[in-house]
């Protein structure tokens, strides 16, 4: 056999060397990193963000938020943010990117395969997950922060600030946001009816039903809902009316008993309650279902009848008002056709109520959000002059909140409900809280808003504001009325 030339065996030789080099070094570009995306945003610092431990893909394009108006600041440009308890904020978001991860953790565990061969490969989509940027995006803030926590206050604030960039959000057209309030209800019940506490809080019935999910699984907390009779017919379900005069008698479906139809209606309000029961225990409940009828604010009611003046408005003042016309309560609660049912979450059970995201609320950090528009675990520093002492005072209130909740009244980009907590002291304060404020949204600096607001839609055309409608802070820009009593619903059931 004839010996290949010893110039031709070099040559190959290099061509090897050269193609596995070559081979190495596709493998180290397909698996490294992506360089994170960063926001031109006035004095932000432009450091690179710190790296995750899984790099994850921010998303196609830029991000967007339907209906609203996107606008890159500064730390500088948030109003109280140094002076803010930026490590309470941190303990709040914490609580909120546990299960994040463990949720980022089960579905990328079946998706990356090992062999002998290859280390690594690429992740299918996982069926039915939220692939929003900002939700792919927190995933990788999240890490770092189960890593890094617990943060002093200094360490949280640059947590805070190195991981995140502030946009200011508003809806289109709008001058500023709107804000209002909601707590848990403690109110005192029977496992039994007495002669003192005479009005049931109901479970979900059996017969009701939604179209198009099944029977026994999460209801959801808007839209129809029907009776099924014996035939299989679908019908109207019950209303308040008919619901109250005993339509439900004898189906066994009471939890408990209360002292009053207007304690029940706020419970209903609320969607959660604790309820104290004669031998000293406490009996959480939680929403369950609806009757299909669409809620109507009875302090819209009372307004439109001339029975409250619109500037008394509030949760308190519509109980004193039913306190002391009980039959003229009972014909403006009727106007209220919808009904909500519960389910039992806990005994003896002292911790904060359950939001939509799964997890206990924070009294002062945890907000309801629209979660069509945002994810749960997103950050909003808020600012607004709130009535928190009392009906006829402002007080600042400049604060980061964690989007933990939602509710069927909750709509639109700039629109949150504050977590008061529980009990009467609580209850006050978040009856009085129908005010404007103006919201900052906290994106992970991997997100790209600035390519977002080179994308943003004109407002519409609306007729110019007074001179002091104008200011941002101005009751003029709040919402439609008597929104502080929508039911915050579908925080009741676990997403």
């Amino acid at each position: 056999m004839r010996t290949p030339p010893r110039g031709l065996l070099f040559s190959l030789l290099a061509a090897l060397v050269i193609a596995a080099a070559a081979m190495v070094g596709a493998d180290a570009r397909r698996y490294a990193p992506p360089l994170s995306r960063h926001a031109v945003t006035g004095s932000i610092s432009h450091g690179p963000a710190p790296a995750a431990a899984v790099a994850a893909d921010p998303g196609s394009g830029p991000l967007t938020i339907p209906n609203a108006a996107l606008e890159p600041a500064s730390w500088a440009d948030l109003d109280g943010w140094a002076q803010d308890d930026h490590a309470s904020a941190f303990a709040t978001f914490y609580a909120s990117c546990r299960p994040i991860v463990r949720a980022s953790a089960i579905r990328a565990e079946p998706l990356y395969l090992h062999s002998a061969r290859s280390r690594v490969v690429h992740p299918q989509p996982v069926a039915g997950g939220d692939t929003r940027p900002v939700r792919t995006a927190l995933e990788q803030v999240c890490a770092r922060a189960v890593k890094a926590a617990p943060l002093g206050p200094e360490a949280a604030r640059q947590f805070f600030e190195t991981n995140f960039v502030p946009v200011r959000i508003r809806k289109l057209g709008d001058s500023a946001g709107f804000l209002t309030g909601y707590y848990e209800p403690i109110v005192d019940g029977s496992r039994f009816p007495t002669r003192e506490f005479t009005v049931p809080l109901y479970r979900r019935p059996r017969d009701l039903v939604a179209p198009g999910f099944p029977d026994g699984g999460p209801f959801p907390n808007t839209g129809r809902a029907f009776r099924r009779t014996a035939s299989g017919e679908l019908v109207p379900y019950y209303d308040r009316g008919e619901i109250e005069d005993g339509a439900l008698d004898g189906q066994h479906l009471e939890i408990c008993w209360l002292r009053s139809a207007t304690e029940a209606l706020f419970i209903q309000i609320q969607g959660s309650a604790r309820v104290r029961l004669e031998d000293g225990a406490m009996l959480r409940i939680n929403y369950d279902a609806h009757n299909g009828y669409s809620y109507v604010p009875v302090g819209r009611v009372l307004i439109e009848r001339n029975l409250v003046p619109r500037e008394e408005m509030s949760m308190q003042r519509i109980r004193e008002w039913m306190h002391d016309n009980p039959e003229g309560a009972k014909d403006v609660r009727r106007q209220n056709r919808s009904v909500v049912f519960f389910r039992i979450v806990g005994l003896n059970d002292d911790t904060e109520a359950i939001g939509g995201q799964g997890i206990p609320l924070s009294a002062g950090r945890s907000i309801a959000v629209d979660k069509a528009l945002h994810v749960y675990g997103t950050p909003f520093f808020i600012e607004a002059d709130l009535p928190l002492a009392s009906p006829k005072s402002q007080s600042p209130f400049r604060r980061i909140m964690i989007a933990q909740d939602t509710g069927s009244a909750i709509v639109g980009p700039a629109r949150a409900d504050l977590f008061f907590g529980a009990g009467d002291e609580a209850g006050q304060v978040a009856g009085r809280i129908r005010q404007p404020g103006r919201f900052a949204i906290l994106l992970p600096r991997e997100i790209d808003p600035a390519a977002a607001g080179a994308r943003m839609p004109l407002p519409p055309v609306k007729p110019p504001p007074s001179e002091a409608a104008a200011h941002p802070l101005h009751p003029a820009a709040n919402s439609p009325l008597a929104a502080r009593e929508e039911p915050r619903r579908s925080r009741r059931y676990r997403q």
